[in-house]
């Protein structure tokens, strides 16, 4: 393949050359060749590289965060790949959600709105208002009464949005079953899952609880109900594990 020059590259995959000589200089993407003018030349594994750059900063990944992961000796092209197309295909989801919020949002400014009703509370949770029942069985009918009232009072774009978010922050934890459930970038995104699971459950109802061993009683559910893991409606105990490792992490070492 002849190499593209810098001016090439940044054409071809839509960047700016400032972006590719500032790549250069953090080490996430070298030139395969330097010519005695110092002229930076790149082969098809760099454009491969780039092409996984470009790829996690659509997923909201830092320069820092892609360097790690694309250094760490476990990394595997063909499982990242698969990687970014679930999660892709979850923000295409996400999106047309999204696009549905904004028509109820206007809906609500007109004057529209309606109060959230259980089956829209509990749709997308597994077996529905089934659920309802489970949850009033584990934590008691006021708890789960009050979380719903909390719910309620988002209105139906503000619940679309919370559950939008939720399917955003599963498809990209689900990308990172590969790393270290411990390391900065999984519990970066746990942060992000605890914080949105405090949203469905309610200050109020979080404020009365020991959370730090509500949400490990959370991660050991879903080892115990693979209901809550599965994808596609088949079971994902990896995932499960992995996400059950890096929240009782983050309970010990941010909750506790």
């Amino acid at each position: 393949m002849r190499p593209y020059s810098v001016k090439n590259l940044a054409k071809l995959a839509g960047v700016s050359v400032r972006t590719l000589h500032h790549y250069d200089r953090l080490g996430l993407l070298k030139p395969s060749v330097r010519t005695e003018a110092r002229y930076r030349l790149y082969g098809q594994n760099e454009l491969i590289r780039l092409q996984q750059i470009l790829f996690y900063k659509e997923l909201d990944f830092s320069l820092e965060e892609i360097f790690h992961i694309l250094e760490d000796p476990n990394f595997n092209l063909l499982t990242a790949l698969e990687s970014h197309k679930q999660a892709l295909e979850a923000r295409q989801d996400r999106l047309a959600t999204l696009l549905k919020t904004i028509d109820k949002t206007i809906s609500t400014l007109k004057g529209d709105r309606v109060m959230l009703t259980n089956e829209e509370l509990y749709e997308g949770f597994p077996k529905g208002q089934e659920y309802r029942q489970e949850a009033i069985d584990k934590y008691g009918a006021k708890t789960v009464e009050d979380s719903e009232q909390k719910l309620r009072q988002l209105d139906k774009a503000g619940f679309e949005q919370l559950k939008a978010d939720q399917q955003d922050i599963a498809q990209t934890l689900a990308g990172m079953v590969n790393l270290d459930p411990a390391s900065a970038i999984v519990q970066q995104q746990i942060a992000r899952h605890y914080q949105n699971i405090r949203g469905f459950w309610g200050e109020s109802v979080c404020q009365s609880k020991n959370m730090a061993e509500a949400y490990k009683g959370l991660a050991k559910l879903y080892i115990d109900d693979p209901r809550f893991t599965s994808q596609n409606g088949q079971a994902n105990p990896d995932y499960a594990h992995f996400l059950n490792k890096a929240m009782v992490h983050f309970s010990d070492t941010q909750l506790s």
